[in-house]
């Protein structure tokens, strides 16, 4: 029984091995053809059996050339590269973190760049502030832009988008007889013209410092979970600035207890 059951299996693999060579020797074309006539014949449809097996992560492999062998120096004379590991005999280009000089270098010589002093400084505390024009005020608050009835701070003229500024804005008196509406303005600083038109109207116009921290905290209070106490002017000529009731600062003693700035935090505010 064994030995008739292994008979079996040897004829059994002998015909597949020889259905597989009479396959491998038929041209693909003629295949195809044989194997849609036999299936017409039969009167139903054939249908290839697709594959199985499904993309996996062991399958996945890097594009030809993807990967580079990296270059070994070092590593004896047999290699190529052993020894001076493929710099040569000296000089300056086999030395270490000196191949390649930075921008500047001249050979030794004092650059041109040490040849003649520094001049100047850059100022950390310059603003550059956006004019601000009165007649553009107006236009805004007749086309429903701004509420004359509030005071109008750097918050509601950044979010109108009435001027783009990135340190502040100065008020100016262009177009000023076009302005008929009392306002309040603060304002980072205001010329004294600008500042008679608005008070001729009955309208105030207050100067208030705002550092960095300070202006990110009014236009975008979203981005805080407490907002933070603004800090007072930096230096002494900008604190002077605005303890000058001339120049309308926040500071100034007619101003001070009179009116509190809605743009300035005094006091840490949590959100």
């Amino acid at each position: 029984m064994l030995r008739l059951g292994l008979s079996r299996s040897v004829v059994q693999l002998q015909h597949q091995f020889a259905t597989k060579l009479a396959l491998s020797t038929v041209p693909r074309t003629s295949l195809h053809t044989t194997i849609k006539s036999k299936a017409s014949e039969c009167g139903t449809g054939f249908q290839v059996a697709r594959p199985s097996k499904l993309l996996s992560l062991n399958d996945l492999r890097d594009n030809k050339g993807a990967r580079k062998t990296k270059k070994r120096l070092g590593r004896g004379h047999g290699s190529g590269h052993g020894k001076t590991s493929g710099k040569g005999q000296k000089g300056q280009n086999s030395r270490a973190g000196n191949g390649k000089p930075g921008p500047g270098f001249e050979g030794g010589q004092t650059p041109l760049t040490r040849v003649f002093p520094k001049r100047g400084f850059k100022n950390p505390f310059k603003r550059d502030l956006q004019p601000l024009n009165l007649d553009r005020i107006q236009h805004w608050i007749n086309t429903g832009r701004l509420d004359a009835s509030k005071p109008i701070t750097l918050k509601q003229i950044y979010d109108s988008n009435l001027v783009r500024f990135k340190d502040g804005v100065t008020l100016l008196a262009r177009g000023g007889e076009y302005l008929k509406t009392p306002v309040t303005l603060e304002v980072t600083e205001a010329s004294k013209k600008a500042v008679e038109i608005v008070e001729g109207l009955g309208g105030k116009v207050v100067c208030v410092y705002h550092n960095k921290l300070a202006l990110r905290a009014l236009l975008k209070p979203e981005k805080f979970a407490v907002l933070p106490k603004s800090a007072m002017p930096a230096t002494a000529k900008m604190k002077k600035r605005y303890m000058d009731y001339e120049r309308r600062g926040f500071l100034a003693p007619g101003i001070k207890g009179s009116y509190k700035p809605v743009s300035f935090n005094f006091e840490r505010v949590p959100q």
